[in-house]
């Protein structure tokens, strides 16, 4: 393992059966001893805790700030205020997409980019150049993310105010005597808040979590965990839904926003960004889209799994999970876009796994966004 990242938790997650593997430079805890189902569900009934350290953090400080992140990014972050956050999206100036983030506005001149595994740091710090604007990477704030229905419920005993903090927002606060930021965001489709901190106070944290989240039903859930989680809530996981990990024969490396359904990250009405023009050229030609298919199967379909109609290859999952709560296996799935539509009858043959198929819209779980938006 090559990883040059490290957690301050690595011994808590080998206790807890993982023996770690690298993810984004650092040392993650992909699962763990428990079942991966037991996790699933503890985070769609009750909550679970992960360590998710290994996202990349980048301070961005300045009066010029603004205007790096509204070049570099697809939204507009004029309209963020101090506390306010949005996810965005990053591409290259041939307009495919590189990356995605969650922007936090922390002051008039004060930002944090949150990326995962693309060019995010690279982009912005080769932005900054000769511009009024310090890029800081941060890798001793550690991101723990207590994620589901009774995560409000854990944290409103020790968090004054917490019930009362909007989705995509976050708060200046402490948390047993540390000092924390809690961003009620999330990579699951709950209500759920992550919670960053000092690397020196994330043990603490960790274990008060677990300990006194027993009793509640919160568990410590892996990395892997997500897995399941996104394909339920249609959130994409770089590169493993594109043509990074699939490339498309006789085409370079890259994806548009319209065929990854993630156009609605260009703010209504900018223009100007990096890759723009050649963003909106794109519009219309879709080589592929990303949707949802339904399995009949228990069994969990593979990343690379062809899809048919016939004698035609109509698409692959990317991801794929089989639920215990609601007896559904469900991918996402690369497919041609003619496909793209509810209710096409297909089947589904990997290497190991042959299925009848069914194309279905995303998200699959909780479509309205009601849980994650939830008040109160």
């Amino acid at each position: 393992m090559s990883s040059w990242r490290q957690s301050t938790l690595a011994d808590r997650h080998r206790a807890l059966g993982s023996t770690l593997a690298d993810w984004n430079g650092m040392a993650t805890a992909w699962t763990y001893s428990t079942d991966l189902a037991d996790e699933h569900e503890a985070i769609r009934t009750r909550a679970g805790l992960m360590d998710v350290s290994g996202l990349k953090k980048v301070h961005l400080v300045g009066p010029h700030a603004e205007a790096l992140l509204n070049y570099a990014t697809t939204r507009n972050v004029s309209k963020l205020y101090p506390g306010k956050s949005v996810y965005a999206c990053m591409l290259n100036e041939a307009g495919k997409f590189i990356d995605d983030c969650v922007i936090y506005r922390n002051g008039p001149n004060a930002f944090m980019v949150v990326h995962g595994s693309g060019q995010g740091h690279e982009i912005l710090t080769r932005g900054a150049v000769g511009r009024n604007v310090a890029v800081l990477f941060d890798d001793d704030l550690h991101d723990l993310s207590l994620q589901g229905p009774l995560a409000v419920e854990y944290l409103s005993k020790h968090v004054p105010g917490i019930r009362d903090l909007p989705y995509f927002h976050h708060m200046q606060t402490r948390l047993f005597g540390c000092p924390v930021t809690i961003s009620r965001t999330g990579y699951t489709g709950e209500r759920g808040y992550e919670l960053f901190c000092k690397g020196v106070d994330a043990p603490l944290i960790w274990d008060t979590i677990v300990e006194e989240g027993k009793a509640m039903g919160i568990m410590p859930c892996s990395f892997t965990a997500l897995d399941w989680l996104r394909v339920e809530s249609y959130l994409l996981f770089y590169p493993y839904d594109n043509s990074d990990m699939y490339p498309m024969e006789g085409e370079a490396i890259g994806d548009s926003l319209w065929e990854l359904g993630l156009d609605f990250t260009v703010s209504p009405g900018k223009t100007e960004f990096r890759g723009a023009a050649e963003h909106f050229r794109l519009q219309g030609r879709e080589r592929f889209k990303i949707y949802g298919v339904e399995l009949d199967t228990k069994e969990i379909a593979q990343g690379g799994d062809a899809i048919w109609d016939g004698d035609t290859k109509v698409g692959f999952v990317t991801c794929a999970m089989y639920s215990r709560l609601t007896g559904r296996g469900m991918a996402i799935a690369r497919m041609d876009p003619a496909y793209a539509v509810p209710g096409r009858a297909l089947e589904l043959r990997g290497a190991t796994l042959r299925c009848a198929a069914t194309t279905h819209t995303l998200p699959f779980d909780d479509p309205e966004k009601l849980k994650r938006t939830a008040k109160g």
